[in-house]
């Protein structure tokens, strides 16, 4: 088990921005940073990150809390790997008390899954540098290459020897179980029980996630054995889903961020040898078609994408759907095309790294020029096939989400093919509309086949726009939000913990989470202890820590030049604290005497319906007292209501 010191040690020296940057990338926002959301796909950015209080916040899934917590969320790890990988990011030493040390059977499944594939990664890797066969078969191939010492630690590429168990009888022998190599898919099981090596007489090239954990590996086949794929690669397991990752990434994300652009190739040696030519802003969906995950991926670290295309016809039109998908996903496609029989990995060794990068930055175009020069080759001097290509590129255009964008490409499709702008816009605007009818179609669809409400319409009251539990629940909130970030702030002479504990001693919170905190306040509070925030971020359940994040998180901060160029001087919170805590004590107590007046009518149709008078005297006595106490509030907080 790892030791407190330890943990303490990983907390005092990371820092939440550059933890987080790791996975996406953020942009100042006054005093704090944000970003689109890692955790959903959407379009304009709702995650936060509050550096002064070490939190973040993702406002479109409602995930929050601390860097800790960011890295399980993000990686699917437990808190001890969690901790693991932020120690080693920032080079602390892991102390363990080996009297509570867990054994490799009692770690969970995951974690058991990536501590494999980092043991398969480090035997494929000395198997190439040390072992004959490993030398003169796979160390070779990758010198033909043209990969050098550096690059080969880069990404940690190595060599599967040729036998049928050589790594699954090293791996038993290191003490891992033979079923959880199945599950890495490292091992492949027959029917009759018995089990072989998937990679065999292949060298090995690792997949990483963000964080740098090998995932997977892709392993190419060095003979010429028929019947045999070239490449063959690791299969979906728990922690591989191959439309989730792109090889390169973990290795270019830097220089994708600090270029705010982002090359897609091929396969992996494209990605390799790019690297060995200066340039590693670049990643590759490693021969699947590309996903509308991966590009989510890409667009963490820049919206600015360049797809390079081999010197080969054959596969260009099927790519050019691909192009067609990153343009849907919201970023900016330019494109370059290599000479005949090229690929970036041909054709970087063949010229040189600084040739390489001019031919990068002069030939690369915007998709319409390319789509155009394209399809003008094919079209010749055939008018329905020129109609045909014109169409296409407006297609493609059109599936762009922003307007001005369309606009601008509009003009530049108009100026390049001599055609009015008027009917490119005409064309565009067909397509446009003929989705959103196939859109609408396919949503009324969906809601016919809909399940019907649980709740019939007709027991709905039509004039209770807002029930009383949603109104009390929304001052609970408040309360705890002035405590989360003011409790030890002075009100009325006293700090505002101690000012609330006093005004709602005789209120009882019904949100259960909320309850937790303000039982958890008081308690401290009687013990003369001090907690705060990051109590509930270091200790709570991932609830908490939601709730916390987000109650402590400004999605919006007002600018200084309010005052300093218009003179309008807007208070801060602080400021206003005692006005804020005095009208949150009424605003709960009086919806809280509204709830117990909903809840106490039911008990006056209950009492009438079964005749029971008592009950119902009871009932109305109470009922007039109730109304007494919303009169008397309502008229400290200034709201008239219906008698």
């Amino acid at each position: 088990m790892i030791t407190r010191e330890t943990i303490e040690e990983v907390k005092n020296r990371l820092d939440i921005v550059d933890v987080i940057s790791d996975f996406v990338t953020l942009k100042k926002s006054g005093q704090n940073y944000k970003a689109l959301s890692p955790f959903n796909n959407e379009k304009s950015p709702s995650f936060f990150v509050v550096p002064a209080k070490g939190i973040f916040k993702d406002f479109s899934s409602g995930k929050g809390g601390d860097a800790f917590t960011f890295v399980m969320e993000h990686e699917k790890l437990g808190y001890a790997e969690a901790i693991r990988y932020l120690a080693k990011k920032y080079g602390v030493e892991i102390k363990e008390d080996r009297t509570l040390n867990e054994s490799k059977e009692e770690q969970s499944e995951r974690e058991g899954l990536y501590i494999l594939m980092n043991f398969a990664k480090e035997y494929y890797k000395n198997i190439l540098t040390t072992v004959d066969e490993g030398q003169s078969i796979g160390l070779s191939y990758f010198r033909e290459r043209g990969f050098n010492d550096r690059t080969l630690e880069k990404f940690e590429l190595g060599y599967a020897l040729e036998g049928w168990e050589n790594f699954s009888k090293e791996a038993v022998t290191k003490g891992y179980n033979k079923e959880l190599l199945e599950k890495t898919g490292l091992v492949v099981k027959k029917e009759d029980g018995s089990s072989y090596d998937r990679f065999r007489g292949r060298v090995i090239f690792p997949v990483h996630n963000l964080a740098g954990k090998v995932i997977a590996f892709g392993a190419r086949m060095l003979g010429k054995e028929k019947n045999q794929p070239k490449y063959i690669n690791s299969p979906e397991t728990d922690i591989y889903h191959k439309s989730d990752v792109l090889y390169g990434l973990f290795q270019g994300k830097n220089a994708i961020r600090q270029q705010d652009s982002c090359f897609l190739v091929e396969g992996y040696t494209d990605v390799i040898s790019m690297h060995q030519a200066d340039v590693e802003n670049v990643v590759s969906s490693s021969g699947t078609a590309l996903t509308k995950n991966q590009i989510k991926l890409i667009r963490r670290f820049t919206e600015n994408i360049t797809v390079l295309f081999d010197g080969d016809s054959a596969g260009i039109k099927a790519a050019l759907r691909g192009i067609d998908m990153i343009l849907k996903g919201g970023l900016n496609v330019r494109v370059l095309l290599f000479p005949d029989n090229e690929d970036p990995d041909s054709f970087s060794r063949k010229v040189g790294s600084s040739e390489f990068q001019n031919y990068l930055k002069e030939h690369t175009q915007d998709f319409v020029s390319f789509k155009a020069s394209l399809y003008a080759r094919e079209a010749g001097n055939d008018p329905i096939r020129k109609a045909e290509s014109i169409k296409e590129i407006i297609s493609s255009i059109s599936v762009i989400p922003d307007p001005i964008k369309r606009s601008v490409y509009i003009q530049e499709t108009s100026h390049l093919l001599k055609i009015s702008e008027q009917v490119l816009l005409s064309e565009l605007n067909k397509i446009i509309i003929q989705e959103r009818r196939k859109t609408d179609k396919e949503s009324h669809r969906e809601q016919v086949d809909a399940p019907e409400p649980l709740v019939p319409v007709d027991e709905i009251d039509p004039t209770l726009k807002i029930d009383a539990q949603s109104l009390v629940h929304y001052q609970e909130r408040e309360t705890i939000r002035l405590l989360l970030n003011y409790a030890d702030q002075s009100v009325e002479q006293n700090k505002l913990a101690d000012f609330l504990f006093h005004e709602l001693e005789d209120v009882e919170f019904n949100n259960p989470l909320f309850k937790e905190i303000y039982d958890r306040f008081k308690s401290a509070a009687q013990k003369n202890q001090l907690i705060d925030s990051h109590t509930f971020l270091q200790e709570g359940n991932d609830a908490i820590k939601a709730i916390v994040s987000d109650l402590i998180t400004a999605r919006y901060d007002t600018s200084p030049h309010w005052g300093d160029k218009f003179q309008i001087f807007i208070p801060k919170e602080k400021d206003v604290l005692n006005e804020m805590a005095l009208s949150n004590v009424l605003r709960l107590k009086f919806r809280v005497v509204q709830k117990m007046m909903e809840d106490n009518l039911l008990k006056v149709k209950h009492a009438e319906s079964s005749g029971n008078w008592d009950e119902l005297d009871q009932a109305l006595e109470m009922q007039t007292g109730l109304k007494k106490a919303e009169s008397e509030l309502a008229g400290s907080l200034g709201i008239v209501v219906a008698k």
